[in-house]
Formats: structure tokens, sequence, C-alpha cells
């Protein structure tokens, strides 16, 4: 699709600064329905096809959503880029402000509009899924918070005589939590049996020796139902368990080591699952212990362990059978 025009919009709590590139003209609306409203209306005063004109933002979670709703629902192309992705593009630069911010947008959009992937809005099921586990992450985060003051203070105070409110607060706490995070998983899970083509892939997934429920509806929101990355590989840069070679010239040449930027989620996860899997799964067992044997760092096999349940992972999905366990036919 060929544009002509871009729009960039800095996205903030309540305003929304815009700037329309070819023109040179701004505007500052609601972060509201009517200020959606507003938008597309002043976009099409100064725009002949609204076809012909890409808008831009950064993806800042609930504050973007509501305006990619929008935009899906009167199907005007947008595009949502990660905001470190557009600062990195505006090379050295002083001070800041919204407007400054939009018009930087617009200029990121326009030099790559011709390359630039539109951006899909993943389904109500799927959004639904991924403010479930965002849910669930913090419930985890409190209860462990919850329970190590617990033990410490059982450590501690128990030769001095503290009131018994201390320790049941806390235990009520924990036993709450533990109950909301059971209720949110089983929403989760209705609402996977309840598509059938999410139903499908997510036990696909879960075929995957170290995959569990958790991992795999996360996979499942992260890759937009595995449409977003056309093979493993690129998933595995995304999770940020991807080697890269570190060189320059004759001088620099360092160890081949993961980037830093990465979902950490999704990292943690699959380093939960590569453990999982080399303490239950005798394939990866056999496997860890040969490397080990040879010399090899435990870290680095261990990586590759997360590849590999990553790679079968795409695997099961793109042939659309489950995962066989061929060491058990072995001789």
């Amino acid at each position: 699709m060929k544009f002509t025009n871009t729009i960039g919009i800095d996205v903030s709590k309540k305003i929304l600064d815009i700037h329309d590139y070819v023109h040179q003209l701004t505007l500052q609306v609601n972060n509201n329905p009517a200020g959606h409203k507003e938008l597309l209306k002043w976009v099409r005063q100064n725009n002949a096809e609204l076809s012909e004109v890409l808008i831009c933002f950064e993806h800042t979670g609930m504050y973007s959503l509501p305006l990619a709703l929008y935009l899906t629902e009167h199907k005007q192309c947008y595009v949502m880029v990660p905001g470190l992705e557009i600062k990195r593009s505006m090379g050295i630069s002083r001070g800041k402000n919204d407007s400054a911010d939009a018009l930087a947008i617009a200029r990121y959009a326009h030099l790559r509009r011709e390359e630039i992937i539109i951006y899909q809005l993943p389904s109500k099921q799927l959004l639904e899924l991924k403010s479930l586990l965002s849910l669930r992450e913090k419930m985890v985060s409190q209860r462990a918070g919850y329970q190590a003051s617990k033990k410490e203070m059982k450590a501690f105070l128990k030769i001095v005589k503290t009131s018994s409110v201390i320790f049941d607060a806390q235990e009520t706490m924990i036993k709450e939590l533990n109950k909301q995070i059971l209720r949110i998983e089983k929403q989760m899970m209705e609402i996977i049996c309840n598509d059938e083509h999410l139903k499908k892939t997510f036990d696909l997934v879960t075929s995957v020796k170290g995959v569990g429920v958790i991992l795999g509806t996360t996979m499942l929101v992260y890759t937009n139902c595995f449409t977003s990355f056309d093979d493993w590989r690129k998933f595995a840069c995304y999770c940020g368990i991807a080697p890269f070679e570190y060189q320059s010239g004759t001088s620099i040449k360092g160890k081949t080591k993961i980037s830093p930027f990465a979902n950490k989620r999704l990292k943690s996860l699959l380093s939960n699952a590569a453990c999982s899997s080399i303490q239950h799964n005798p394939e990866m067992k056999l496997y860890y212990e040969r490397r080990i044997q040879e010399g090899k760092n435990k870290m680095s096999t261990q990586n590759i362990i997360r590849n590999k349940i990553l790679a079968r992972v795409f695997a099961v999905v793109n042939r659309g059978t489950q995962y066989v366990d061929t060491l058990k036919y072995a001789a």
C-alpha cells in the first residue's frame, strides 16, 4: 500500500498531540472517543484520501489501546511502534516535549512508509488473555512478597512476643491471593476453550514437553496466535534467547551472546521450561548431561534447550499435529 502522508501521535493518559508531516499541521485532542472522532475528522479535512494516510503512535499499553480500537473499527491504517525504536531513530536530541515527539513519530513513519507493516490488533479474546496474564503476574509477585515477609518474621521474631495479627493478616492475604490466582487461571482456560482455533493451537503448544499452561497462554498472546512471527528464530530474538556475535575488524572479537533487548517475561518463562525439561524430560536430561561432561557452559546449554523448546512449539503449530516423543521409540 502506498502512503502519501503520515500522521504522528504522541499518546498520554489524557491528551493526544498530533502532527501532520506533509502539511506541517498540529492538533491536540483529548484521549477519549470524542477526541478520536475529532482526530479522524481533522485528518479527512487535510487529506483527500484516508487510505493514503498512515497514522503512527507509540505502543503505550492501556493508554494507546482505545485509540487502536477506534482506528481498527473505522478501518484506518495505523502502526504502533515501541518507544525505544522511535527514540533511537531521532539521533542526538536535547530537551523533550509532546509536540516535538509527535513530529519525530511522524518523521519516523514517513521515512519508513514503504516498508512499514500495518498493525493488526489482536482479537478480543487475546486482548482479554493479555490483561488476565498481567493481573496474574502482579498477584504472583505480591504473594511472593507476603510469603517472604512472613518467613523472615517467623525466623527473627519467634523469640519476641509478637501479636498474632502480624502473621494472621499475611496468611489471610496469601490465601486470598491464591484464591484469586486460581480464579484468573480458570477464566483464562474458559476463554481458550470457548474459541475453537485458540483451543486447537493451545493443545498443540502444550503438547511439547516443558510447556505449561502459563507459558502456552503467554506465547498465544505475544505471537497473536502464531501469526505475528514468520518462524521461531524471529520469536527467539524477540524473547532474548537468540545468540548474536560481537566483533569489529581484527581487534574486537567478543563472545557470541544473547541481547539484553528482550521480552523479559517470556525469557523467564522459557528458562523455567528449560529447567523443567532438564529435570523431567529424559531426552533433554541426556542432552544436558552430555554437554556438561564435554565441558560446555551450563548457561549456554540451557539457552540451547530454550531454543529447542521454541523450535518444537513452532514446528507442531505449523504442522498441525501434536508433538511426538521419539525417544521412547528409539532402540
